[in-house]
């Protein structure tokens, strides 16, 4: 009877130990959703154009992109052939491994608001549509990548997300790179030319990360 009370004991005593551990451990708060619109999204992207931009700038993120919201769902604005808005879940299997980085404003909740996140997506209605610029110049008639993000947020917010560099300040040295610049610009190189680099954004210290796979 001892070894059979003993028994008993031994096979309820882990349950006991289970039970009383699990009343004991601290419920874990829910997270917030973690895309938002205004969330900055970067990627490496696998054409020969992005294997030159990450020689040049040292950097594997080659490509970014702003979420909004529209008609309910979450879209990537990106500048690519044309500009134009690609579902959330596209742009993230579109990269490298399906790898990605989002960023977020530090003072976001206070930043963008409604009123700031339309007045975002109306300052990007000038460019929905236009060529990819692939010659990485400053005006308004082409726009890459990362010169959309860039000058959405100024035009709608006044911040700068990243430093602008000039053209001269990558290193142009890799055959991959001067193989692109060749094609791109010939042997005219506008080295003083005006540019926003991925990863001078990803690197801007307005910015943090709340999501990375």
């Amino acid at each position: 009877m001892a070894n059979l009370k003993l028994m008993v004991l031994m096979l309820i005593l882990p349950l006991l130990t289970l039970s009383a551990g699990c009343q004991q451990r601290t419920p874990v708060a829910l997270k917030a959703p973690t895309v938002k619109p205004g969330d900055v999204i970067f990627q490496e992207s696998v054409s020969g154009l992005s294997t030159a931009i990450k020689f040049a700038t040292h950097s594997k993120y080659s490509h970014c992109g702003i979420i909004f919201t529209v008609g309910g769902e979450l879209y990537v604005y990106e500048a690519v052939q044309p500009v134009r808005y690609t579902p959330l879940s596209a742009w993230m299997a579109r990269g490298r491994n399906g790898h990605y980085v989002i960023k977020r404003l530090k003072n976001a909740d206070s930043v963008l608001t409604t009123a700031t996140l339309d007045k975002m997506m109306e300052a990007g209605k000038k460019y929905n549509g236009k060529d990819y610029d692939f010659y990485f110049g400053w005006s308004d008639e082409r726009i890459y990548c990362s010169e959309l993000v860039w000058k959405i947020y100024k035009e709608a917010t006044g911040l700068e997300l990243g430093k602008l560099q000039q053209l001269k300040d990558f290193d142009l040295n890799s055959p991959a790179v001067k193989k692109q610049m060749q094609q791109i610009y010939g042997d005219k190189i506008p080295l003083s030319e005006q540019i926003i680099s991925p990863v001078s954004m990803f690197n801007s210290p307005l910015l943090t990360t709340v999501a990375e796979k």
